[in-house]
């Protein structure tokens, strides 16, 4: 994984996933993976997934949410 800064972020930049199709689990969403980006929270660190469907309104998620539509 590459990371690159963003202030307090960390956006990973080649993500296998990264535009392509993905469910997330959680909302049983899916849309195309735009982007991987690590957040400080409380002290600890999460990564977060930026997913857009079709209609053009991007929703994040748990990065461990997400499955990969073949």
């Amino acid at each position: 994984m590459t990371a690159v800064g963003l202030g307090s972020f960390l956006h990973e930049d080649d993500h296998p996933w990264l535009h392509r199709q993905v469910r997330d689990i959680a909302s049983r969403g899916e849309g195309e993976l735009t982007a991987i980006v690590h957040e400080r929270t409380n002290g600890r660190t999460v990564r977060v997934a930026h997913v857009r469907p079709a209609s053009g309104v991007e929703w994040t998620t748990s990065a461990d949410n997400l499955q990969l539509i073949p």
